[in-house]
């Protein structure tokens, strides 16, 4: 069951604030081919975990974190790597409009045309927003990425060397044979004591949508199956044969 649900589910990352103009993936930079640090790969090692195995992340913009979880050998994924985000803008809630400069919030994917390793911001990647959910709800934005250079003016930024890490990770995996990876982006954790603290944020309905699928990762720690339908995110549901899930209409 795990191995199955972790095909369905996939990988890095981050998020944008304002759009970061940015060229299209070409070819690989040196910076680009850089093997992760041997500590990194004996810990993995060690937690069951190969090189070229499937990855996901996770995003909390309160905590300022960005986590990346690797998939063991029976399937589960376990954390091997956080990072602190070096500069972000925004506030806490969705991003809504193209110049918002507030970083989104939600289930994104992560392919590899997405991967810009000859960046002006050292290396970069483009989190897919507007998705699905985003472009249901009228939600409008452009190149949203994380990047590195330790200088926003809009996306979050890493360090050089922390970009160098979290770009690693990806590609080893699309290396290993993962066509996309998951990123999950929260306002926070969404801990039921947090989730109590922000009760009167106009934003409350959304994040309740959220945490339906940050619970199932906590309790699988398999990425969710992610779906769109009447204008909400759905997690680890099946259409019934011969129907498909529309994100405007209604759900099979």
């Amino acid at each position: 069951m795990f191995a199955e649900l972790a095909r369905t589910g996939v990988l890095i990352a981050a998020i944008g604030v304002a759009g970061c103009n940015d060229s299209s993936m070409k070819d690989f930079a040196p910076e680009a081919n850089k093997p992760l640090p041997d500590k990194i790969l004996a810990d993995m090692k060690a937690k069951g975990m190969v090189r070229t195995s499937s990855v996901m992340a996770r995003i909390f913009k309160e905590e300022g974190k960005l986590e990346i979880w690797k998939a063991k050998t029976n399937g589960r994924y376990e954390m091997v790597a956080n990072y602190d985000i070096c500069k972000w803008s925004g506030k806490l809630g969705p991003k809504y409009t193209e110049g918002d400069r507030q970083a989104p919030e939600g289930f994104y994917t992560v392919r590899p045309s997405q991967m810009n390793p000859r960046s002006n911001y050292h290396l970069s990647f483009n989190i897919g927003y507007p998705n699905a959910y985003d472009r249901a709800n009228g939600r409008t934005g452009s190149n949203l990425m994380v990047h590195g250079a330790c200088s926003s003016s809009g996306c979050y930024s890493m360090t050089d060397a922390q970009i160098e890490q979290i770009y690693a990770f990806g590609r080893d995996a699309f290396q290993g044979g993962q066509t996309e990876f998951q990123i999950q982006a929260f306002p926070f954790r969404m801990t039921a004591a947090n989730m109590a603290r922000y009760r009167n944020d106009p934003n409350y309905d959304f994040w309740k949508m959220l945490k339906v699928g940050y619970d199932n990762f906590e309790i699988t720690k398999v990425p969710p199956k992610v779906d769109v339908c009447e204008k909400r995110y759905v997690f680890n549901q099946v259409a019934p044969e011969g129907t498909t899930f529309d994100p405007t209409g209604p759900c099979p």
